[in-house]
């Protein structure tokens, strides 16, 4: 079965635009550390804590968030995004605690081994080993949904196949935010929206490239995801801005899923940049696009179970 996009995504108002500019002169007033130690705590000081409701227990490879009101045992696995280099539960553990409140699911967060230390595949072993120990505390496949950001976007679709191509069954459904499907850099929006990203350029997107390859091609399936079979996966949703490099990183997973037979449904946020979701405390777009997701996937979880 193929499912087109939705084309019912909200437009930006003035008040939108006027928060996004003054979320972005705040961004661009702080600059990005060279050293990667202090680069990863300048990312993680973006972050705002986890709601006071929002319960986080620590467990083996991650952290387990549980909104007040859940949907029986339904379960998401979040792979975090940062260019497989920056990112932990202080830069996404509050974004990550509302999907879950959104989706009324508990959410393990992954907190999955970071390159230049550990390259891949450390990443994707890391995120198969979680997802095998949702499996071992007694979930069904179809009480599980993945869902990540950026590099963990594509971390979620690799995974997807990795457990695919092993034989193992696949969760209810994958959702992705802005995410990142092809490290070759071949789409065209890294061309055509070059000036129009604020948030990310080639020139960063190849160095960190680079530090999680680390000699393995960026066309293997594993690395950039686009370039796998991608026929028999579960249903794939997806958010991107529409002023992001790494908008046609998207649109042509999407299309890939689809040509598969698949199904999967892409939504271009007029306006939005990159990861816009993380910005929730001062972003009306970001709330309504977490709401969105989250609906979707407790949607979908529910009529798989």
């Amino acid at each position: 079965m193929t499912t087109s996009a939705q084309h019912d995504v909200p437009l930006m108002s003035d008040d939108d635009r006027a928060e996004l500019d003054r979320l972005l002169t705040a961004l661009a007033a702080d600059e990005w550390p060279q050293d990667i130690g202090e680069a990863r705590k300048f990312y993680d000081a973006w972050g705002v804590p986890v709601a006071d409701d929002i319960k986080v227990e620590e467990r083996p490879g991650g952290h387990l968030l549980t909104p007040p009101e859940t949907d029986g045992p339904l379960t998401g696995l979040y792979l975090h995004g940062g260019g497989y280099v920056y990112g932990s539960l202080r830069s996404h553990g509050h974004m990550v605690g509302e999907l879950a409140r959104a989706a009324r699911c508990r959410m393990l967060f992954v907190d999955y081994r970071r390159a230049p230390e550990h390259p891949y595949p450390a990443a994707l072993d890391d995120a198969v080993a979680a997802y095998g120990s949702l499996l071992a505390d007694g979930l069904s496949a179809r009480e599980v949904v993945l869902v990540g950001d950026s590099a963990g976007g594509g971390l979620v679709l690799a995974t997807l196949l990795k457990l695919r191509n092993s034989g193992t069954a696949l969760p209810a459904a994958a959702a992705c935010i802005s995410p990142w499907t092809d490290l070759t850099g071949s789409g065209e929006t890294y061309r055509t929206l070059e000036h129009e990203d604020p948030m990310l350029t080639k020139p960063v997107v190849e160095l960190v490239s680079a530090s999680y390859r680390a000699g393995t091609p960026p066309t293997d399936p594993y690395i950039s995801p686009l370039f796998g079979d991608l026929a028999g996966l579960p249903p794939v949703f997806m958010q991107v801005g529409s002023r992001e490099i790494l908008l046609s990183d998207a649109q042509r997973f999407i299309d890939g899923v689809r040509d598969a037979g698949g199904t999967g449904v892409l939504e271009v946020w007029p306006g939005m940049v990159h990861v816009w979701h993380l910005h929730h405390s001062r972003l009306a777009k970001a709330r309504e696009a977490v709401t969105r997701l989250g609906g979707w996937l407790h949607d979908q979880a529910a009529g798989a179970r």
